[in-house]
């Protein structure tokens, strides 16, 4: 694959895209989320990078005080990576390429409704939003094919 069908992808936000609804930060985040949800449903191979991705590199570039930066970031980001890597039976760490097919994201969002993944969402603001998303269904959610069932 080449560079362009690569999806920079920070640990974190392999969660949030699992009950990803159109819902952000900024107009500007949600544009990047939502593209960033269509091209890894169409294919893109992820590739797990520390630091901004190719979801907040934008933001982060333009924003006085991004939250990109703050100090429990880069730890959710490691907690996140961790209970993937459990979830899925593999280790996945930085610099790790794959495809997040159905299959994979059906074994995440089973995952998350399950509780596997709370330590890794418990100083997020959108937690309560995801955990209710997920106890329902994942209903409306992006990161999914259109004949994808949840």
């Amino acid at each position: 694959m080449t560079d362009s069908e690569t999806v920079r992808l920070r640990g974190h936000h392999l969660l949030c895209l699992l009950t990803y609804k159109g819902l952000g930060y900024s107009p500007e985040f949600v544009a990047g989320m939502t593209a960033t949800a269509g091209r890894l449903v169409s294919g893109a191979t992820a590739e797990i990078v520390d630091g901004p991705d190719d979801i907040c590199a934008p933001l982060c570039r333009v924003e006085e005080h991004p939250h990109c930066h703050e100090a429990t970031v880069p730890e959710r980001d490691r907690r996140a990576l961790a209970l993937v890597a459990a979830a899925l039976g593999r280790p996945v760490g930085t610099g790790d390429r794959f495809v997040l097919d159905g299959m994979i994201r059906a074994r995440l969002r089973a995952a998350y409704r399950d509780g596997a993944f709370e330590p890794a969402c418990a100083l997020c603001e959108w937690q309560p939003l995801c955990r209710d998303i997920a106890a329902g269904g994942y209903a409306g959610t992006l990161f999914r094919a259109a004949d994808e069932p949840a």
